[in-house]
């Protein structure tokens, strides 16, 4: 595919990249404010849905799950739970199945102030979802689950890295 090809934005999957790309810097500004209003990282920010997510689903997060989860290594995790702990959003619990395992959960305090910011945003979006119907839910849906998909693949197998960017862009 040459250059010309790449940059067409009349080609309708290019459209939705940038729609998403889009989204997905708005998304990221607003979680920056949240962040800096509160005195947070992005990265505890982040943390913090990772966490959320986990409970949502039933699984239980450890420190090292989290640290994959983010990228970090398990000193900046470490001193990322440090901080959020000290905050008091978050909490270290021994798990009872297995005492010398760590879990994680975060504290209602955590989860009201991002209700709080976020809530009513979260209101508006599944507001404006009612325009859609059940067909086209189920699309968007299975949209979105692919498109995180190859954004995770990406990710885990280091092709989306400046690094290696970098090296590839030398050759």
């Amino acid at each position: 595919m040459i250059l010309e090809e790449l940059v067409d934005d009349l080609e309708p999957g290019l459209q939705m990249v940038h729609l998403l790309r889009g989204l997905t810097v708005e998304l990221d500004l607003l979680g920056g404010q949240f962040a800096s209003r509160y005195g947070l990282h992005p990265t505890d920010l982040r943390a913090l849905i990772s966490l959320l997510d986990a409970a949502r689903a039933g699984r239980a997060a450890t420190p090292g799950w989290l640290g994959s989860q983010l990228g970090l290594s398990s000193a900046s995790t470490t001193a990322l739970l440090d901080r959020l702990e000290t905050a008091g959003y978050v909490r270290r619990v021994r798990d009872v199945g297995d005492r010398r395992r760590v879990l994680l959960e975060v504290e209602e305090q955590a989860v009201a102030l991002g209700w709080s910011f976020f809530g009513p945003l979260i209101k508006d979006m599944v507001t404006a979802m009612q325009a859609f119907d059940e067909a086209q839910l189920t699309t968007i849906r299975q949209f979105l689950v692919a498109m995180t998909e190859v954004v995770v693949a990406r990710r885990r197998d280091g092709e989306g890295s400046s690094e290696r960017h970098a090296t590839q862009h030398e050759r």
